[in-house]
């Protein structure tokens, strides 16, 4: 890393972040003038009036224009999504448990006399709540399952960027202008055109602003490079980039803009080594210095830790330590079944190694073609402790695409959004993160719906799950699909629709089903607890006979706290299978249920004429949805965490080692999980020292793909040094940690999310 590097990296963290109300105020304008309209049309001209208005700023040192907001890491509002939780929560951003914000006396007065009251009744929000049955939202109350995104515009998609950089944005708008035409009543290609217009003004203020600091800069090199900064924003606000540089520059821009548009979560980046290979080539023919192009995309890194998400207390639980989603996958397969790693595909991982950034969120696709210098190079980077990179395998997730209909061509070229959810980049519309089903807790409600049942055997209690598993999801598709509706209605994003394939061809916005792919993602989480808590409860209620089933209930009940609680929660521990350790008789239950509640989810379509898909990871939500759930008989305490990561044995469970781990995995029907998976893996750092190490790793990892699992990441730390950083937060600011499908700096997070990564099982190879 050289120096402006370090500067750059500094200077992004040298101040707290604050929340900024401009993008709110600037919409709120817009709106107000705009009564009457047709939705798409009001939301577009919100956006531009963004884009013609909001302050720009070039920073120190930057090569790579464009900022969200003037200050870094600032958190933007939409109240036209939420206005509520925000008033709830005027006074608590400083001191709130998770993802702290400053706000200003000044802004909370705007708040409450400006903003609130123009939204109050008329928000999606508002929308959301009138048509949410009560059934579902008591539902959601319980957390047996949550309805998320709603309060800020969707996300969880990848753009077309090699429509994008192909193209430029002046071809894009002359053909827009050119659909306008064709289709004069078209209110969706109204919408983009504006937008694609307004995108182009906003670069050439960038441009404006980086020729006058240019003309007032003492200093010789930093002249020349605001100067070059004006030349390539002006290039690439009308014609197609021509080089790395302005290809990462226009690239960059967009990312900024489709924030504005819609301050959305995880609008991701998808296979950058693949779409900016002929860029990075073109610019080494054209004798640029390889150092400068990987200066370029280090500063490019540390832009995408600029933009954070601000959200509610709750959803902070959720979604802890700020997961912007600029997930990238690196490697892969090409279209026809090729490696597609590459010279950029190295330089990406090396670029990381100087960086150490939880953004952006690398991953690296595997699959049994995948040469053994990048599989090294993924190790090494690994080996860091950062979390960074993740691995998903091609050999289970092609497979599991062709499954949901998606083509061969398609399905070799997916990527990931947000944390590890599985799409087509520029093709699909997946509501990747709508829903999360808790499924501990749905086995809870039915242990205490049997209290005082004498005829109760366990194939009834098994049977009486799958059923209510069959209810809840119901009422979950039920809630989603009003969300989904509600984004139809009330949040449509023309711009981004412009980049999404068959939007174009069918003249509707992703939100009214124009995508080619239109999914709807939710996430069944417990499953370990779960058969954990089946198997011990069959063994010493059904088959060892030690206690009855209500014995065992008053036990759950009063959380252990009885006479002989602490001896039969030791004996449920201890006496009884775990899942994680290669034990066909638990891992099969996990299996079983799994497969059970991932046909249950397939059954459902959404408004958008697409399939409901399953998937199993947690984000950091296995700590509130533990909260909602009693003591259970894997021995777990009332209001205890559930297992991390979705797939992931419970803590200190997996006690045969990784490759156990791998192999229980390895029996769960993975394809059918098309939205995504997670696997947790910590190891001690000492046993991937040195060249040995490394190879260790990368035939772990090669085990991996050949079992057929989908993903997993790593946590390289020693809990020493985690306990070290709680004790001393300022010594380790720059400490970053794997938290779910994404990394986040440790300091940043709840102390109860700090516990849960101490305690995972720290293995060795």
């Amino acid at each position: 890393m050289n120096a402006r590097i370090e500067r750059l990296k500094a200077a992004m963290f040298a101040n707290p972040r604050e929340i900024s109300l401009e993008r709110a105020l600037l919409y709120t304008v817009s709106h107000q003038q705009t009564e009457g309209e047709p939705t798409i049309l009001r939301r577009a001209k919100a956006t531009a009036h963004i884009l013609d208005h909001v302050e720009i700023s070039i920073r120190a040192d930057e090569l790579i224009a464009g900022n969200r907001t003037v200050k870094p890491r600032a958190g933007i509002v939409s109240p036209e999504m939420d206005p509520y939780w925000l008033l709830k929560e005027l006074e608590q951003f400083p001191t709130r448990p998770q993802d702290r914000f400053e706000i200003s006396n000044e802004d909370k007065q705007i708040y409450r006399e400006q903003l609130f009251p123009y939204w109050e009744k008329r928000s999606m929000k508002d929308f959301i709540n009138e048509q949410m049955t009560d059934e579902v939202k008591t539902a959601v109350k319980t957390q047996i399952f949550s309805i998320n995104q709603t309060d800020k515009g969707q996300g969880h998609i990848i753009i077309d960027y090699p429509r994008l950089l192909k193209n430029g944005l002046g071809q894009l708008v002359g053909e827009m202008r050119s659909l306008t035409a064709q289709h004069p009543d078209n209110a969706f290609y109204q919408a983009a055109l504006l937008l694609l217009e307004a995108s182009q003004r906003h670069i050439l203020r960038y441009s404006a602003l980086a020729q006058e600091m240019s003309f007032a800069c003492s200093d010789a090199l930093r002249r020349e490079e605001l100067a070059n900064i004006a030349e390539i924003s002006r290039t690439i606000a009308t014609e197609r980039p021509r080089g790395f540089y302005q290809a990462c520059q226009l690239f960059w821009y967009m990312n900024i803009i489709l924030q504005y548009e819609s301050n959305a979560s995880s609008l991701s980046l998808g296979r950058f080594d693949q779409y900016m290979l002929p860029f990075y080539q073109t610019s080494l023919q054209q004798g640029e210095e390889p150092q400068f192009l990987q200066e370029l995309l280090e500063s490019l890194w540390i832009k995408c830790n600029d933009i954070v998400l601000l959200r509610s207390t709750s959803s902070a639980r959720y979604f802890a330590g700020f997961p912007t989603g600029y997930t990238i996958l690196l490697g892969g397969l090409t279209e026809t079944g090729r490696s597609a790693v590459n010279p950029l595909s190295f330089l990406c991982l090396d670029a990381y190694q100087n960086t150490q950034l939880p953004q952006p969120n690398l991953g690296v696709r595997v699959n049994e073609l995948i040469d053994r210098p990048f599989l090294l190079k993924t190790a090494e980077t690994i080996r860091i402790g950062t979390g960074i990179p993740q691995i998903f395998n091609d050999e289970v997730v092609v497979p599991a695409f062709l499954n949901r209909g998606v083509s061969l061509e398609d399905a070799r070229d997916y990527s990931v959004v947000g944390c590890v959810e599985l799409s087509i980049p520029g093709k699909t519309y997946g509501l990747h993160d709508i829903a999360m089903f808790n499924l501990l807790k749905v086995m809870e409600i039915v242990l205490l719906e049997n209290e005082g049942n004498a005829n109760l055997s366990y194939d009834d209690l098994l049977e009486q799950i799958r059923h209510k598993i069959c209810h809840y999801v119901k009422l979950m598709a039920q809630g989603s699909n009003i969300c989904d509706i509600g984004h139809r209605d009330w949040a449509p994003v023309p711009l981004l629709s412009s980049f999404i394939s068959d939007c174009l061809h069918n003249g509707k916005d992703i939100t009214e089903g124009g995508a080619r792919y239109n999914f709807s993602g939710v996430q069944g989480i417990g499953i370990a607890n779960l058969s954990d808590s089946l198997h011990a409860l069959k063994g010493i209620v059904f088959d060892q006979q030690r206690l009855s089933f209500d014995e065992l209930i008053a036990t759950l009940k009063a959380n252990f706290a009885t006479p002989e609680g602490e001896q039969i929660r030791a004996r449920l521990i201890n006496r009884f299978e775990k899942y994680g350790n290669d034990i066909d008789v638990v891992d099969n239950i996990s299996a079983d249920l799994l497969r059970f509640y991932c046909k249950e989810v397939e059954t459902y379509r959404n408004p958008r004429g697409g399939q409901f898909t399953p998937g199993s990871y947690t984000v950091s939500a296995h700590v509130p949805l533990g909260a909602v759930v009693g003591a259970t008989p894997d021995g777990r305490y009332a209001g205890e965490q559930l297992a991390d990561g979705g797939l992931s044995p419970m803590l200190g469970q997996d006690t045969q080692g990784p490759t156990a781990v791998l192999k229980s995995v390895s029996k769960l029907d993975n394809y059918l999980l098309s939205n995504g998976t997670l696997l947790n893996v910590k190891f001690t750092p000492s046993t991937l020292e040195g060249q040995s190490g490394l190879n260790k790793l990368a035939d772990f990892l090669g085990a991996f793909t050949k079992l057929k699992l989908q993903h997993i990441q790593f946590n390289v730390v020693n809990a020493e040094t985690l306990r070290a950083a709680q004790a001393k937060p300022q010594d380790y600011a720059g400490l970053v940690v794997r938290v779910a499908g994404y990394s986040a700096f440790f300091v940043e997070l709840s102390k109860e999310i700090q516990d849960d990564i101490i305690r995972r099982t720290a293995h060795q190879l």
